[in-house]
């Protein structure tokens, strides 16, 4: 674990129109990783993770525009129903588009994008469907929307990409057979992926944080 860095105040895209905060480490860094939060966070909810990514790796922690509490922010509207998760596709479809906005828009540096939750789903939508931007996503206890099925990028763009799909065995807020499918779909579209399951529910835990690190730092060439 690298020591706490500083955070930037808010700063806005204007391409996408996307808020965020930037880790301040490196002045001339190597690559980049994009932090998600889940629905009813926000940006600085996993600020916590840059203490653990190596320094010469650009943090951005970017903040969903739809606001559902005085600090709180969604990536799209969703219900929990007794057949499982319904969202509103066009609040999804918006985000997706304005993180892609968002990335391309950015200086070009190797680049990751992950999140938590609903911002793990968010990163999955971009990774799958916009495979040109980022070199991998990670799902950390997230899952990958059926209704993303029409954007996904054809196989041979596909062949770039990694995942990293992460969740816990006792998540009671998306269970694990979200997990399952994610792996049997990524297996199934050839893209290379990690699955890990965790002994906890629906968090983050240090093992985690330490596979994902490990998966993270040969991906973007870091050492």
């Amino acid at each position: 674990m690298n020591a706490p860095l500083a955070i930037s105040d808010l700063q806005q895209e204007p391409e996408s129109g996307l808020q965020y905060r930037r880790v301040l480490s490196a002045d001339a860094p190597r690559a980049r990783l994009l932090l998600l939060h889940g629905v009813g966070g926000n940006e600085s909810n996993l600020a916590g993770l840059s203490s653990f990514i190596p320094h010469d790796v650009e943090v951005l922690l970017v903040r969903s525009r739809l606001q559902i509490g005085a600090d709180g922010f969604a990536w799209f509207q969703v219900s929990f129903t007794t057949t499982g998760p319904v969202i509103n596709e066009e609040q999804a479809e918006v985000s997706r588009q304005s993180l892609v906005q968002f990335v391309q828009a950015l200086p070009p540096l190797p680049t990751v994008i992950a999140g938590f939750s609903q911002g793990g789903i968010l990163s999955a939508s971009v990774g799958l469907s916009a495979p040109h931007c980022v070199a991998g996503f990670g799902l950390l206890s997230g899952r990958i929307l059926p209704e993303l099925a029409p954007h996904i990028a054809d196989a041979n763009t596909l062949s770039t990409l990694s995942a990293f799909v992460a969740h816990g065995h006792a998540d009671n807020k998306l269970p694990v057979s979200w997990a399952q499918k994610a792996d049997a779909w990524l297996n199934q579209l050839n893209v290379k992926h990690e699955t890990h399951l965790y002994d906890m529910g629906h968090e983050i835990t240090a093992e985690e944080v330490e596979d994902f690190v490990q998966w993270l730092k040969p991906l973007l060439g870091i050492v």
